[in-house]
C-alpha cells in the first residue's frame, strides 16, 4: 500500500499559459499546471505529446515562445541557478560519461551542489540498485547505466524531483526498487513530477496527474 505525504498548498511548480513552437510547429501550446509541495504528480501523454518539450521549458533548457512557468515561486528563467541548485532531474536518455568510474561520476556530480551530500549517501543509493561503485561506467549495461543516472539525480537530496521516462532500461525487479525509493524519499518531504508515456506506473503510483496529447 502506497503512503503518501501529506499535500502542502505551497505551489512547487507553476505554468501559466505556457506555449513552445518551433517554426510553425507546436510543441506544447497554453500549458495551465499547478503542482503543490509533496505532491507526486504523473504528466501522462503518448510519445511526442509535449511532455519533454515541458520538462525542458521547466529546467530553462529552452527558452518558451510565451507564457511563463515558475518552479518554487521562482521564474525558471531568471532564477535559474537557484532552482537547479534544488532540483533533480533524470531524462529519458541519460548518457553518464563512460570514461569514469561509477563513484568518479558521482563525486564529480557533487560538486556542482557544494557537496551537500557525500560518500555515505552515494554508497547507500548505489547498495539500494546493487550497482557496484567501482566499475567503469563504459563496461555497463544500459539498465545500470540508467542507475546511474537516477543515482545522480538524488544524491544532493533535492526538494524537487523531475522524472522524465524514469523506467525505461530498467527490469521488473528494479522497477520496484525504484519505486520503493521514491515512496521513501517523497515521505521524507520530496516532491516528485512524474512524466511517462505508461499509464499503469501513474495509476499506482502517482497522486494527482495531468494528460497532455498534441501539445
Amino acid at each position: 500500500m502506497l503512503h503518501y505525504l501529506p499535500i502542502m498548498e505551497h505551489p512547487v511548480i507553476e505554468t501559466h499559459q505556457l506555449s513552445k513552437f518551433y517554426g510553425k510547429v507546436r510543441g506544447i501550446e497554453n500549458l495551465e499546471m499547478c503542482i503543490r509541495e509533496g505532491e507526486i504528480f504523473g504528466f501522462i501523454g503518448p510519445n511526442g505529446a509535449g511532455k519533454s518539450t515541458t520538462i525542458r521549458i521547466l529546467l530553462n533548457l529552452i527558452f518558451p515562445t510565451s507564457g511563463t512557468a515558475k518552479i518554487m515561486g521562482m521564474d525558471a528563467i531568471r532564477d535559474t541557478r537557484k532552482i537547479k541548485a534544488e532540483i533533480g532531474y533524470l531524462p529519458s536518455d541519460a548518457s553518464p560519461y563512460p570514461a569514469m568510474k561509477v563513484d568518479e561520476f558521482l563525486r564529480y556530480c557533487l560538486r556542482y551542489y557544494s557537496g551537500r551530500s557525500g560518500a555515505e549517501r552515494i554508497h547507500e543509493l548505489c547498495s539500494w540498485f546493487e550497482l557496484d561503485e567501482r566499475r567503469n561506467i563504459a563496461e555497463l549495461s544500459v539498465g545500470n547505466r540508467k542507475k546511474v543516472a537516477i543515482v545522480q539525480s538524488l544524491i544532493h537530496r533535492p526538494r524537487l524531483l523531475i522524472l522524465d521516462e524514469p523506467t525505461t532500461g530498467l527490469d521488473p525487479l528494479m522497477q520496484a526498487r525504484f519505486f520503493e525509493l521514491l515512496q521513501q524519499e517523497n515521505e521524507h518531504g520530496l516532491t516528485i513530477f512524474f512524466s511517462s508515456h505508461v499509464l499503469s506506473e501513474v495509476q499506482k503510483f502517482c497522486r494527482r496527474g495531468a494528460i497532455i496529447r498534441d501539445g
